[in-house]
């Protein structure tokens, strides 16, 4: 969507999600920030506003599915939404021993049930007025299984496909829908990673990517695009010929 006005983003507290916030902000644009640290989204929000911005802000638990509801039905009415960015996310891995099943709940909790309890609320208003645009975060992550990260993995391409599909359900109605799959991006959740990280990309570049592919409806923003292609790859080939090379792989 091109010069959205009013925007919606979840985990804009640090990462993509702080970079997707400052790269909006400007006069005449009403932000709502949400995450779970209230110093580091005050801060993401003094900073939008010393750029012009509007901006209001949430501390809230985007897997609770009526929090989410009331908060995206009160921030809509009071300003109708045009871009809502469902973002937030988390991460865990296998380095020490494997995901154990309070971390696997926990991811699919945030990435998946979050990335719902964001859109599903907001899908109504916007195509009531029959105009405006969904953004889900997904992964580069999700188009093969990394056994260093099973759950993150499986949560993103759970999201990949439905946002790919939800696309062409809401085109009839107005509403646009794009899939957002980043490769490596600085942020507090790469910043645990012990392994050399191909194409690390800072987080403000990752950031005016996606603000261009969203302004041209983009279906699938993805990049950056070797890794893209790599990752396209290994999911197209078949598991007998890529295991080998995924059990080599460093542990997240």
């Amino acid at each position: 969507m091109r010069d959205p006005r009013s925007i919606l983003i979840t985990g804009a507290s640090s990462g993509i999600g702080e970079a997707l916030a400052l790269v909006y902000a400007r006069p005449g644009i009403r932000l709502i920030l949400s995450g779970r640290d209230s110093a580091r989204l005050a801060a993401v929000a003094a900073a939008c506003g010393g750029r012009g911005a509007s901006v209001r802000t949430e501390v809230i638990d985007v897997t609770d599915w009526a929090a989410m509801a009331r908060w995206i039905d009160q921030v809509d009415a009071e300003s109708p939404l045009e871009l809502v960015i469902a973002n937030a996310g988390i991460s865990a891995g296998t380095f020490d021993g494997g995901e154990s099943p309070d971390q696997v709940r926990a991811i699919f909790a945030t990435n998946l049930d979050g990335v719902l309890n964001t859109a599903l609320p907001a899908i109504p208003h916007l195509m009531r007025r029959g105009r405006g645009q969904i953004a889900l975060m997904s992964s580069l992550a999700s188009f093969r299984g990394f056994p260093s990260a099973p759950a993150y993995c499986a949560s993103k391409a759970a999201v990949r496909v439905w946002g790919e599909a939800l696309r062409g359900e809401l085109q009839a109605h107005g509403v646009g829908v794009s899939v957002i799959c980043p490769g490596f991006v600085v942020s507090r959740m790469t910043a645990g990673n012990k392994f050399r990280m191909p194409f690390l990309m800072q987080a403000d570049k990752a950031a005016e990517i996606v603000r261009r592919g969203l302004a041209r409806n983009q279906a699938r923003i993805a990049f950056p695009w070797p890794m893209y292609a790599g990752a396209w790859l290994l999911g197209l080939l078949p598991p007998v010929l890529t295991d080998p090379f995924m059990r080599k792989l460093p542990k997240k």
